[in-house]
């Protein structure tokens, strides 16, 4: 059996500390290093990584070509999960979504061609579907981009094919569906949804709701999404790379039930408030995920329900590094 080292972009964040968690138990992982610039990932998300001498953790900037290239040295496949989260925080700062995701998502692209890395997994993102109203979303049928964010999603999907056909370098591409679980930050002006409805239930406090909380969503949690990026590390099926994937459950829940859903496992009796709607939301999105299962052999085996278990007790017991309070 092949053993490899891999590179984690984005290895300090919520999905690459999970997936750092896996590779390191991988049978065919010799050694995992993470570059991240601590921006969105914390060092506390790879503190028990530290000391094992199959790991290596660089602090640095994919927006930085020679940061990349260092951290491309002796590495056989990559995983690239560094980006610049969030449509509200696209909208707002458009310039830095654009440098981030896709400037540093070219830079590792062109810094895996320089090295002579024959494989890349990217995280790609659902938000590419744009407005296009299709239900389920399936691979091959998107519509016009709705924020930079999607935007510069799609570019890197772009990025991806070009450099498959010019470059001889495989690469898979995850477009994920909301996904949540352990280690997703619920502090901050982008958190996301479940975090912070995690956060409200803990401190008793409404959470705020945008919209009417009928838009739905298919949440994904995060073990899924490790095993997709497991899969497209290690395939030797031909015909699975050069691929793009949704990567979701293949159900659809409203916001509404998901925080009753939530309410239930954490025996809360919280009502919540409503907003206005979110500038740059689709109002709903489904995924078919049948290309991912026939071609990588993905099979999302926590569903909603037990994944928001899993993390309502995850961050009761680690309450106190976010400062959480019931």
């Amino acid at each position: 059996m092949n053993k490899y080292r891999i590179l984690v972009t984005g290895g300090a964040g919520f999905i690459g500390s999970n997936l750092v968690e896996t590779l390191l138990k991988h049978p065919q992982v010799s050694f995992v290093r993470v570059l991240d610039n601590l921006s969105n990932g914390h060092r506390r998300n790879i503190e028990d990584f530290l000391d094992n001498p199959r790991f290596e953790f660089i602090e640095g900037d994919i927006r930085d070509y020679s940061t990349c290239i260092q951290a491309c040295k002796g590495i056989d496949r990559i995983s690239h999960q560094a980006a610049l989260g969030s449509v509200p925080r696209s909208i707002k700062a458009p310039l830095t979504t654009n440098a981030v995701n896709i400037g540093g998502t070219l830079n590792i692209f062109t810094a895996a061609k320089d090295s002579d890395i024959k494989r890349v997994v990217y995280a790609c993102s659902s938000s590419t579907y744009g407005d296009s109203p299709a239900l389920p979303k399936r691979e091959d049928v998107i519509g016009n981009p709705i924020s930079p964010y999607a935007v510069s999603k799609l570019v890197n999907e772009l990025y991806a094919s070009v450099y498959a056909k010019l470059y001889d370098i495989n690469f898979v591409g995850l477009r994920y569906f909301n996904v949540f679980g352990p280690k997703q930050d619920p502090n901050g002006a982008y958190a996301a949804v479940i975090p912070l409805f995690v956060k409200a239930i803990m401190e008793n406090k409404p959470p705020t709701i945008n919209g009417d909380g009928l838009q739905s969503r298919d949440f994904t949690f995060v073990a899924n999404a490790v095993q997709a990026n497991i899969k497209g590390l290690f395939t030797e099926k031909e015909d699975a790379l050069n691929e793009v994937y949704n990567i979701a459950v293949g159900e659809r829940i409203t916001i509404l039930d998901l925080f009753e859903n939530l309410k239930e496992v954490a025996g809360s009796y919280l009502e919540p408030n409503f907003g206005p709607d979110r500038v740059g939301d689709v109002k709903h999105s489904l995924a078919d995920i049948s290309k991912a299962k026939n071609y990588l052999g993905y099979d999302p085996e926590i569903t909603v329900r037990e994944g928001l278990r899993i993390a309502y007790e995850w961050y009761m017991e680690n309450q106190q590094i976010y400062n959480l309070a019931l």
